[in-house]
C-alpha cells in the first residue's frame, strides 16, 4: 500500500523507498505521525515523498477535524476517538494535547500544549488553565499519548487527573475527560474509575451521612463566597509561584472540603493531598493532625475497603457556613 502511495511521486523507486520508510518507523501509524525534519533525515532534504506524505497527513487530519466542529463533542465519540489515535497514537514522544469547549460542548480549539520525552511528560495546570481562561472555555479533554504502544493509565497519569480535576473545579472549568492514546488502542481516566466496581458514586455517601447544614437558606451564599475564596488563592499561586510562601495548606484543605461537600461530592485521602499542593507525606501528616484535633473524620468507602473519604466534623461545617455566609476574604 505505501509503495503504490510513492509510486504517485517516484514509481521507479517506490518499492525501494516503502521498505527504508517502514525499516525506520516500522508501522504506517507511525509513519503518518513523523514530523518534516523526520522524514527529511530518512528521505533527504526536500524530497518529494517526504513532502507528499507531510500533505497527505494534513489533508486527513484537517478532515477528521472538520467534522468535529460545530456539534457538542463527547469523549466516546468514535470519531474524535479515531482522530485522537490518527494524529497522536504514533508520535514517537509524549505530548499533551488540550480539546477547548464551549459550554455545549462544542470545540473551540485544538492544541498542543506540552511535548515530553519518551516515558515522561510534565502537565502544568497553571499552562492548560491559563489557555482556559483566554480562550473562555467552559470544559476541556486532556489527552495524551503513550510512546510503548500500551494506553493503561499510570499511577501518575491518575494522580494528576485528579489534581486537575479538583483544579478545574474551582475555576468552573470542567474536566470532561483524560484520555490517553497509543497504538493499541484508548483509555478513559475518568470514566474508567467511575465506572468500575460499584453502581453507586461516592457522591451518594455523602449525601446520607452529611450534617444537613447544607439545607440552610445561607448554604448557596456561602458556597459561592468559598469559590471565590479558593479561586483566589489559587491564582494567586499560579501567577506567583513560590507556593511555599504564600500557602496555608490546611485552610486550603478546609476550603476544598467545604466546596465539595455543598455539592454532596465526596473527597478521598488522595484527592485531597494532591489539591494541598504537598508533597505526598507532608499532606497525609497535615491530615492526620486535622483528624487528632476532631476537625476532619475519615468515612471508609462502602465500596472499597482500600480508600476512604474524609469529610468536615460535623460543628465545624456549621462554622464553615457561618463564616462565608458573612463574606469572602
Amino acid at each position: 500500500m505505501l509503495a503504490d502511495l510513492v509510486a504517485a511521486i517516484d514509481p521507479e523507486h517506490c518499492e525501494s523507498l516503502a521498505e527504508r520508510l517502514l525499516a525506520e518507523h516500522r508501522t504506517l501509524a507511525r509513519l503518518f505521525a513523523q514530523s518534516p525534519e523526520a522524514l527529511a533525515r530518512t528521505l533527504g532534504k526536500d524530497s518529494p515523498v517526504g513532502a507528499m506524505l507531510v500533505a497527505a497527513q494534513r489533508a486527513t487530519l484537517g478532515a477528521m477535524r472538520e467534522e468535529l466542529r460545530g456539534r457538542g463533542i463527547d469523549p466516546d465519540n468514535p470519531k474524535l476517538l479515531r482522530y485522537l489515535r490518527a494524529s497522536m497514537g504514533g508520535l514517537p514522544d509524549e505530548a499533551l494535547r488540550v480539546l477547548f469547549l464551549d459550554p455545549s460542548h462544542r470545540l473551540i480549539a485544538d492544541e498542543q500544549l506540552q511535548r515530553g520525552t519518551l516515558g515522561h511528560l510534565a502537565i502544568y495546570p497553571r499552562t492548560i488553565f491559563r489557555r482556559a481562561i483566554e480562550l473562555g472555555a467552559a470544559a476541556i479533554i486532556l489527552v495524551h499519548n503513550h510512546p510503548s504502544g500500551d494506553p493503561a493509565p499510570s499511577r501518575c497519569d491518575i494522580e494528576a487527573t485528579e489534581r486537575l480535576a479538583t483544579i478545574g473545579q474551582a475555576l468552573d472549568v470542567e474536566v470532561l475527560e483524560h484520555i490517553i492514546v497509543a497504538l493499541r488502542g484508548h483509555r478513559m481516566i475518568l470514566r474508567g474509575r467511575s465506572t468500575s466496581g460499584s453502581t453507586s458514586s461516592p457522591g451518594t455517601l455523602l449525601r446520607d451521612r452529611i450534617a444537613d447544614w447544607r439545607n440552610s437558606p445561607d448554604a448557596e451564599l456561602a458556597l459561592a463566597n468559598a469559590q471565590r475564596v479558593w479561586r483566589r488563592r489559587l491564582l494567586r499561586r499560579q501567577l506567583v509561584g513560590a507556593k511555599g510562601l504564600f500557602g496555608e495548606p490546611a485552610w486550603d484543605m478546609l476550603i476544598d472540603l467545604f466546596i465539595h461537600e455543598a455539592a454532596a461530592k465526596s473527597v478521598s485521602t488522595s484527592s485531597l493531598c494532591i489539591a494541598s499542593g504537598l508533597p505526598r507525606t507532608t499532606a497525609l501528616r497535615l491530615l492526620q493532625r486535622l483528624c487528632d484535633e476532631g476537625l476532619l473524620a475519615r468515612e471508609p468507602d462502602r465500596h472499597d475497603g482500600r480508600r476512604n473519604f474524609i469529610r468536615l466534623a460535623p460543628d465545624l461545617a456549621q462554622r464553615l457556613l457561618a463564616y462565608f455566609a458573612a463574606g469572602d476574604e
